[in-house]
């Protein structure tokens, strides 16, 4: 219980600081980019970086397991997700793929990296870098792609020529060549400089807590509405991703430590990366505004269940 309460209520305690900060004004949370640099291009890829530049070779090489059942698990909800607003809700493409993004692509950043590493230790954090890689090289890109489609008026079936700038653009991402250039370190058994070290440290320091308050303030700028959708979308996120994250790895025979690590990060709250995306198209629909809201809120509870769940794992 006093393992629970250590490593939950700081993380929800940041997200609630953000999300007040929104609500009372105290932060502009209509004009989260800038806030969204210093998270993304430089705290979260410095501390990534060092986690796996530091990490041994044979640490990296056990990460390709986890890295398959995480794309498989982003894959299928993400397809779920995408199908069910499309038939049920009548989206449009750019909504349906913002909706599908939030509910696959877990919040890895903000709430994954304390909590692993509250429970795991720092080791986790290579585990961290690995989640949003695959999320920024697999479904992200696919996002763009149909953000750009629609936006560009194409009806008939997606905008092929659009597929490598998209990919183009997801992987010039910090969060995702950061992790890459940490992986190129330690295959060449390259060391950083004691100063260098100390500098990334220092940026890479202030990644857990500024990632919380922007997901918070994220969250408070958007619309909430209760309907049995966002039910739905909070039951998919919260129980059926770590679900399926736990049944993929456990038929894949991965460790059981990465078992652990693998179902953790499926059980994490929606992400906050479809939201961004769909403010820069203008296709932000608020079903995926109030799933992220509800999520968060959920995941005080679901977030304790698998915790322990993985705990009883053997």
């Amino acid at each position: 219980m006093i393992l629970l309460a250590n490593t939950l209520i700081p993380i929800f305690a940041g997200l609630l600081l953000g999300y007040l900060a929104g609500l009372w004004r105290v932060m502009d949370n209509q004009n989260v980019q800038p806030l969204i640099v210093l998270v993304m291009s430089f705290a979260i890829p410095c501390a990534l970086f060092l986690a796996v530049a530091s990490a041994p070779f044979q640490e990296l090489r056990r990460q390709l397991a986890p890295a398959l059942v995480l794309a498989i698990v982003y894959s299928a909800l993400y397809g779920i997700s995408f199908l069910l607003v499309r038939s049920r809700e009548h989206m449009t493409l750019s909504q349906s793929a913002v909706f599908a993004l939030t509910l696959g692509f877990p919040n890895a950043a903000a709430v994954g990296l304390p909590l692993l590493e509250s429970v795991f230790g720092v080791r986790s954090r290579v585990t961290i870098a690995v989640a949003l890689a695959i999320g920024s090289v697999t479904i992200t890109p696919l996002t763009l792609l149909m953000l750009e489609a629609d936006e560009k008026g194409v009806r008939n079936g997606f905008a092929w020529k659009t597929l490598f700038p998209a990919l183009g653009h997801s992987i010039k991402m910090p969060v995702v060549w950061a992790p890459i250039l940490g992986l190129l370190f330690s295959c060449a058994g390259l060391r950083l400089p004691s100063f260098a070290n100390r500098s990334l440290t220092a940026i890479g320091s202030a990644a857990e807590g500024a990632a919380l308050v922007l997901t918070g303030l994220v969250v408070s700028a958007q619309v909430f509405k209760v309907r049995g959708a966002i039910f739905v979308a909070v039951l998919l996120k919260n129980v059926v991703q770590p679900a399926l994250a736990l049944g993929v790895a456990w038929a894949i025979r991965l460790p059981i430590d990465q078992i652990r690590e693998v179902t953790l990060i499926g059980a994490l709250p929606c992400g906050f990366f479809g939201l961004v995306f769909g403010e820069r198209f203008g296709s932000s629909p608020p079903l995926a505004g109030s799933s992220v809201i509800v999520s968060c809120v959920a995941g005080i509870a679901t977030l304790a269940v698998w915790m322990a769940v993985v705990a009883h794992l053997r």
